[in-house]
């Protein structure tokens, strides 16, 4: 194979502006042929040929990435603290003699600790609404945060507005306020509302901002036993991400006391200890700030993004979805949109930007197709924030709270990410096994789907044992009125915890690391928000089942999901796969030095920014630094 030529822009006219005149070497785009000899951009003198022979290993990860992992736990104890009691706090009503939720002592071995009894559709579409509204608000930040505030700023302003919500829900979960059932129906529905904005807004800035405190180059290294490696920044993300999500299964592990706080003295402490834990993000963010690497916003980063594709598209849309396809995946595509395909001085005034931000396009486009999968499997993820709960009330407790076993899903997360960053990811790697996103994705979406096998089948057994006999086991009492539950230990219910754990190390987990990976490096937080709005995408469609979300038809319901993620499943292998032999190549496109965009320094695009720097972007707010 031959090494691209050589080519060169000179516009004077357009809005590239003079420092994109000078003479400069174009890195290969996506599809293009590569020189095995050739170096790869951004690297420290690593060909293509060693990038694509040589196992590959990960980096260390540096103290700021540590300090962000911090602010993930507070976060996610503060969500999960408050979400895992949310469907007793809803559905069920106040204990007899209660006046805070709290399950009198001597009633604590099967007694289900409740608030305002609305029952379980409407705790069930309130839960969905909440996860809807959690998974459309990171569009806020997003965009805040990639073209004003830059992710710092923007995660720190929407701290605050978290703990108003988290505030008023302390509030509406008081003995005084509970014994007006409909008030504090009404606080908790606009503390859910503020909650969502302000920890939508942080979730799409955390994720970024973690993997980006990492800097290092892709270079070669020489082990103790003489094997040369590649030190990969794609292998490191992949460490960080693991621990990342770790720390939010260490967040949702720690919220494991809520269960006992609401059983035994009431909500309002409940909700009480994940408002505290939240104070800790302000204080966390303010304390590292001298160390956090930050990317500089850009005004106008979306309308360039629009751009490019309008430009791309051209007299090339067509009412015909199918002859559309086909122009968007003929060779050279994207071509038009790259100043590098004009003449010297023809370059379209509305270019304001480098080849390698079209090749940047190219992959996120890639990327956000791969993401339009991930609804289904959070179909099946949906399941244990509400519905598995309500199989465990109808089961013999023993003195367990019934939303305790959901529990064991952070918990199993927190003991297999080590094994998988530890063992068999560099074992894999080891054998030359490439066990890329794609293949991931895919054994997450196989594993969801013997989840809910596993639920269906369980549910069923659960309608037969249950004394009542009437499909509604979670509602069955004795003739006294206490609970009289199926005779099965509640702790069977948690295989599907497990399972779903485990394939969201597979997906969700992957999902972020490509969402990263593969976006623009100004944009990061706009396309992390596109990943996640496919959690709210999944909500609408589950809002949409209400009817059927109803506990005599959880089997079916259960059934359905397991059926829907193994098909889904085995089309996005088959329709992605083409993406494994890009990856690497994939991950390094605009990398390395660059012209950049028009009107601001060429550096401010490609070089290693710190905290207070956030200016430097076209179209940023100025700031002052803390």
């Amino acid at each position: 194979m031959s090494a691209p030529a050589e080519k060169t822009v000179t516009d004077s006219g357009s809005a590239i502006d003079e420092k994109h005149a000078a003479d400069a070497v174009v890195a290969p785009g996506i599809g293009d042929h590569y020189d095995p000899d050739a170096i790869v951009p951004g690297s420290e003198g690593v060909t293509y040929g060693e990038m694509d022979s040589l196992r590959h290993v990960s980096d260390h990860i540096n103290i700021s990435s540590f300090l962000v992992i911090v602010v993930e736990f507070a976060e996610r104890w503060s969500y999960y603290g408050t979400i895992n009691v949310l469907n007793n706090y809803i559905r069920a009503p106040l204990p007899p003699g209660s006046v805070d939720g709290s399950v009198p002592a001597a009633d604590r071995a099967n007694g289900i600790a409740g608030a305002l009894g609305k029952g379980q559709q409407i705790s069930f579409a309130i839960r969905t609404f909440n996860s809807f509204w959690f998974y459309i608000t990171p569009w806020i930040g997003g965009i805040i945060a990639d073209c004003y505030l830059g992710r710092y700023y923007t995660i720190m302003l929407f701290v605050f507005v978290y703990l108003i919500g988290h505030i008023i829900l302390v509030a509406g979960a008081t003995p005084h306020v509970l014994a007006m059932p409909d008030t504090a129906m009404a606080l908790m529905v606009v503390a859910i509302v503020i909650m969502g904005i302000g920890g939508g807004a942080i979730k799409a800035n955390v994720s970024p901002m973690i993997a980006e405190q990492y800097t290092g180059k892709m270079r070669k290294k020489t082990l103790k036993s003489g094997e040369v490696v590649i030190v990969s920044p794609a292998v490191t993300y992949q460490r960080i991400y693991n621990w990342f999500y770790a720390s939010i299964n260490w967040g949702s592990a720690g919220a494991i006391s809520a269960s006992f706080l609401a059983r035994d003295h009431g909500y309002w402490s409940a909700f009480l200890v994940p408002t505290c834990i939240l104070c800790l993000v302000p204080v966390v963010l303010v304390a590292g700030r001298k160390h956090y690497v930050i990317t500089p916003p850009r005004g106008s980063i979306l309308l360039e993004t629009i751009r490019v594709i309008k430009m791309c598209l051209g007299d090339k849309f067509s009412w015909n979805p199918a002859r559309t396809l086909r122009a968007v995946r003929a060779p050279g595509f994207w071509d038009v949109a790259k100043p590098s395909f004009y003449e010297a001085g023809a370059v379209p005034k509305n270019i304001t930007w480098d080849d390698q931000f079209v090749d940047e396009v190219d992959r996120t486009v890639k990327a956000c197709q791969v993401f339009c999968a991930l609804p289904f499997f959070y179909l099946c993820y949906s399941q244990i924030d509400g519905n598995l709960s309500t199989v465990a009330a109808g089961m013999t407790l023993n003195g367990t709270p019934n939303d305790l076993i959901q529990n064991l899903n952070p918990i199993v997360i927190v003991i297999a990410v080590p094994i998988l960053d530890l063992a068999l990811y560099p074992t894999l790697r080891r054998l030359h096994i490439n066990f890329t996103p794609i293949k991931r994705i895919t054994t997450g979406f196989m594993i969801a789907s013997l989840a809910m096998l596993y639920a269906a089948i369980l549910q069923k057994f659960i309608y037969e044992q249950s004394p009542c006999h009437d499909n509604l086991p979670s509602e069955c009492t004795d003739a006294d009125g206490n609970p009289n539950p199926a005779p099965i230990n509640v702790w069977v219910v948690s295989g599907p915890y497990i399972l779903v754990g485990i394939s969201e190390l597979f997906t969700t987990l992957v999902s972020n690391e490509y969402a990263f990976t593969k976006s623009p490096k100004r944009m990061k937080s706009t396309v992390m928000a596109f990943s996640l709005f496919m959690s709210a995408v999944s909500s609408a469609l589950n809002f949409a089942l209400t009817a059927v979300n109803v506990e005599n038809r959880f089997a079916w319901l259960f059934g359905s999901f397991a059926v829907v993620a193994l098909v889904v499943g085995i089309l996005f292998y088959f329709g992605f796969r083409h993406l494994d032999k890009e990856e690497q190549h994939l991950n390094v496109v605009g990398l390395g030095e660059r012209k950049g965009f028009a009107g601001e320094a060429a550096d401010v695009t490609y070089a290693t920014h710190h905290h207070g720097e956030e200016k430097l972007g076209a179209g940023a707010v100025k700031l002052t630094v803390l």
